[in-house]
C-alpha cells in the first residue's frame, strides 16, 4: 500500500478506536444513529478510497517504467 493510503487507513482505525471509547459513555439511540450515519459510511468510503489509491499507485509505477 502506498504511504498515503496507509496513513488514511491508520487514521481511520485510530478514529474508530476513539469512537469505541466514546461509546462507553455515550450509548443511546443518537450515538447509534451517529455511528451508522457517519462512521460506518466513513469506513466504507475509506476502504474504497484506499483501494483506488493502490490502483493509482500501480498505474503510476507502470507509467514511470514505460517512460524510462
Amino acid at each position: 500500500m502506498n504511504p498515503s493510503g496507509s496513513r488514511v487507513a491508520a487514521l481511520t482505525k485510530e478514529l474508530w478506536l476513539h469512537w469505541q471509547q466514546t461509546r462507553e459513555d455515550w450509548a443511546d439511540s443518537k450515538s447509534q444513529e451517529f455511528e451508522h450515519k457517519y462512521l460506518q459510511e466513513l469506513n466504507a468510503s475509506v476502504d474504497k478510497t484506499v483501494t483506488v489509491m493502490e490502483e493509482l499507485d500501480k498505474l503510476l509505477n507502470r507509467i514511470r517504467k514505460d517512460c524510462e
